[in-house]
């Protein structure tokens, strides 16, 4: 899981001045395979991030096991978070990845609190938790399996088509839990998605990822998320999105027009007067009062869009208020009695049933409950920390 030739418990200072400062850093890596890129391997003290929420959902969760993105979407909202240890939102958000390499391990010590109230928790709401360097560190397998066998409903949002790499584990998931899946793919120009997010698959790759969640019978919504004012917002490119989208099999569609919060504004702009100068007036002066695209921009985007979607045989999704992935089924449902059994099997059933025939094979069902029982992170020394 690591990378080859170094273990785990090898200890090394922090390459950067913030880093240095942790008590709970590893070591440092680079990679050829990942040229430019340093991942910061930390011991996390805690998995679940409780965050708040509206009136109407008091709080939500979330779980990161990533810190910074090699997606490196010019737009992401995320990078402002990455300068908590003196890293900056632009180049280093990219560039220099904390992992929480022992997340599932926490996670699952974690929901065996007593205290834990199987509260449905958001994947991908920050950074992506399947950007490339998942391939390597494989931390999801253990935290889908943790929240799972728990009980715990789980959404995850990402633009990562590595995705298709846990799909049993997630079908076996849905079979426990709520799952509720969504793909982030906002831009169907290729040259203009590769400009953007040059680190992220194509739009078709992840359109793929799309039609290969509903093939195995989950639902599966597309967030064109954020739409870019006078680049994405045409007519003529929201129609070609939602049939591509409709065409892919996209259980739901989501949108929002692009915000520029403190942090992320300066990096956008300087992507946009590089590529598109012509644009940047534009920008400044729909951008010149907050961070959101202005009302009466919303207001038109959603006249020219909703029509669409209708046309499309598509409906929009609901986001979540809290933590802003996809809204979990699992919300406004009784709660299910007692624990979540995961492997004993009480918990069958408990997800959405959208599989036909789910249950009835009982030697299939039997294969893939073993993929959450060897996908369990083992029980955390009380040492580590």
């Amino acid at each position: 899981m690591r990378w080859s030739g170094q273990e785990l418990t090898t200890e090394q200072a922090g390459a950067l001045p913030g880093l240095a400062r942790l008590n709970n850093l590893v070591r440092s890596v680079r990679t050829p395979e990942f040229a430019g890129i340093t991942f910061h391997e930390v011991l996390a003290k805690s998995a679940l991030n409780r965050v708040p929420g509206q009136s109407a959902m008091p709080f939500g969760w979330t779980i990161n096991p990533y810190r910074g993105c090699s997606h490196a979407c010019t737009y992401c909202f995320a990078r402002p978070t990455h300068t908590y240890l003196d890293l900056d939102a632009g180049t280093d958000f990219d560039n220099e990845i904390i992992v929480k390499v022992n997340v599932a391990e926490v996670l699952q010590r974690e929901l065996k609190k007593p205290t834990w109230g199987r509260h449905p928790v958001a994947l991908g709401t920050n950074t992506d938790p399947y950007q490339r360097a998942e391939g390597r560190y494989r931390l999801m397998p253990g935290v889908i399996a943790a929240l799972a066998q728990s009980g715990t409903p789980l959404s995850i949002l990402t633009k990562g088509t590595l995705l298709r790499r846990d799909l049993d584990l997630l079908v076996e998931a849905s079979e426990l839990v709520p799952v509720d899946l969504a793909l982030s793919i906002a831009i169907y120009d290729d040259e203009l998605q590769q400009a953007v997010e040059p680190g992220t698959p194509s739009t078709v790759a992840r359109l793929a990822t799309v039609t290969a969640v509903r093939e195995r019978g989950l639902d599966c919504s597309v967030f064109m998320m954020p739409i870019l004012p006078f680049l994405t917002d045409t007519k003529a490119h929201l129609d070609e999105a939602l049939r591509q989208a409709k065409d892919a099999g996209a259980s739901s569609i989501m949108y929002t027009a692009l915000h520029l919060r403190p942090g992320v504004r300066d990096w956008y702009l300087q992507w946009l007067a590089r590529d598109h100068p012509e644009l940047l007036p534009r920008y400044l002066e729909l951008y010149a009062k907050g961070a959101y695209a202005p009302k009466d921009y919303r207001v038109w985007l959603a006249a020219r869009i909703k029509p669409l979607i209708k046309a499309h045989g598509l409906q929009r999704g609901l986001e979540d208020p809290s933590t802003g992935g996809v809204r979990s089924t699992a919300l406004g449902r009784p709660a299910t009695p007692g624990r979540g059994t995961g492997l004993a099997g009480s918990g069958a059933g408990a997800g959405r049933g959208t599989r036909s025939g789910a249950g009835r094979d009982s030697a299939n069902t039997a294969v893939r409950r073993s993929l959450i029982a060897e996908e369990l992170p083992p029980e955390l020394s009380p040492t580590l920390f």
